[in-house]
C-alpha cells in the first residue's frame, strides 16, 4: 500500500465522518425543540397528577447532590393551596428523581417518582402506591424509615432498605426542608444538600 492509497482511504474517511457528523447535527437541531417540549409537558403532567385542579408557577430552581431541580407555587382560585418540589435522593444504584408536593403547612400530600435506576424486584418497589400512600400528611419530623411496621413514620420496603431511605430521608426530607426554609423562612440557607440559585 503507497502513501497515495492511505491519504486517499483517510480522505474518505474524513469526508464519510464529516458527512455523518452534519446528519447528526441535523437531526438534533429538528428533534431538541420537540424534546424539550415533550419534558415539559410531562412535567406540567406530573404537576397535575400531584394537586389536581391548581395552576402552577415555579419560583426557582435548586441543586440537590450537584442534579439541577425546580420548585413551584400551587394555586387555586388564586389561593395558595400548596408547593411542590423536585428533589433527588441517592439510591442503591442510581439518584432518585422525586417529585414532593406539600400543603400550606408543608406537610407531604403526595410524591411521584420521575425516574430511578434502583434494582428490579426490589427497589423499583419505591413506585408502588403502597409505598408512596405512606407519605400523606407526613410532616418533616416524621420523614423517616423504620423497618418495622408503623403508621407514624415511613415503612422501609423490605429487602430495599436503601431505596427507602433515599426516596424519604434524602429527596422527601431535603425537598421538604429546603421549601420549608426557602418559601415559610425566606430564606435558602443550608439545607441537606441543596443549594437555591
Amino acid at each position: 500500500m503507497t502513501g497515495k492509497d492511505i491519504l486517499k482511504i483517510t480522505v474518505n474517511l474524513v469526508v464519510v465522518y464529516l458527512i455523518g457528523g452534519f446528519i447528526l447535527a441535523a437531526v438534533f437541531a429538528k428533534a431538541s425543540p420537540m424534546i424539550y417540549k415533550n419534558n415539559e409537558k410531562a412535567e406540567q403532567d406530573a404537576l397535575k397528577m400531584l394537586i389536581p385542579g391548581a395552576e402552577f408557577s415555579k419560583m426557582g430552581d435548586w441543586t440537590i447532590h450537584d442534579k439541577h431541580a425546580k420548585y413551584f407555587e400551587a394555586k387555586k382560585d388564586g389561593q395558595t393551596v400548596g408547593y411542590v418540589v423536585q428533589s433527588f435522593g441517592k439510591g442503591y444504584s442510581s439518584y432518585i428523581n422525586t417529585m414532593v408536593a406539600v400543603d400550606k403547612d408543608f406537610k407531604v400530600q403526595k410524591i411521584n417518582i420521575l425516574g430511578h435506576g434502583e434494582t428490579p424486584g426490589l427497589g423499583d418497589e419505591i413506585e408502588t402506591d403502597w409505598f408512596k400512600d405512606q407519605f400523606k400528611d407526613k410532616s418533616l419530623d416524621h420523614l423517616k424509615v423504620l423497618k418495622t411496621e408503623t403508621k407514624e413514620d415511613i415503612q422501609a420496603i423490605s429487602g430495599a432498605t436503601i431505596s427507602s431511605r433515599a426516596v424519604t430521608e434524602d429527596a422527601v426530607k431535603n425537598g421538604v426542608a429546603f421549601l420549608i426554609k426557602t418559601v415559610k423562612e425566606g430564606g435558602a440557607g443550608d439545607v441537606g444538600h441543596g443549594q437555591q440559585h
